[in-house]
């Protein structure tokens, strides 16, 4: 049972570290269960001081994730329109992977900005602030991440130094 929950945390890790770059997975949230999931193994302790503030960070990271590219947005002149159009090119850029990712906020913000003002140079500002908050919250997903994937990994190598 002890292995079949070391594999379950290392896909759990994995897809964890895949969600970091893909909306639709909450990436810091999926690695935890990865940690917690090791955890449940008999060969490491259960840690649940370790395991609250671990997850604490991942549920931060999560609702963060939702407000950094509007904040990026207004923080270079956009608007309410901007942040829509951002989010709604988020969305229509889940069908275009990984492309439609990277591409569809920068276009919904710059479409949402030009519905409320003309001034494509405005528009364009605004569109790159949403392209950095989107780039912003990826990294900040995948740092978080990867710092689980390394505590998944020291802990597993002491618990199960057996197997390596």
């Amino acid at each position: 049972m002890d292995i079949l929950l070391l594999l379950l945390g290392l896909v759990l890790i994995m897809v964890g570290l895949a969600g970091s770059f893909l909306p639709i997975i909450p990436g810091p949230l999926t690695s935890w269960l990865g940690l917690l999931s090791l955890h449940y193994t008999n060969k490491i302790p259960q840690d649940w001081g370790f395991l609250s503030w671990t997850l604490a960070i991942a549920l931060l990271i999560m609702a963060l994730d939702y407000f950094i590219p509007i904040w990026g947005t207004k923080a270079l002149g956009g608007t309410k329109a901007g942040a829509v159009g951002s989010t709604i090119g988020l969305i229509v850029g889940l069908f275009f992977p990984p492309i439609g990712i990277m591409v569809g906020p920068f276009v919904g913000a710059f479409a949402g900005e030009l519905s409320k003002n003309s001034n494509k140079k405005v528009a364009l500002r605004a569109a790159f602030g949403s392209f950095l908050g989107f780039l912003s919250g990826v990294l900040l997903k995948f740092i978080v991440s990867f710092v689980y994937l390394l505590f998944f990994v020291s802990a597993a190598w002491k618990g199960f130094d057996y197997l390596f």
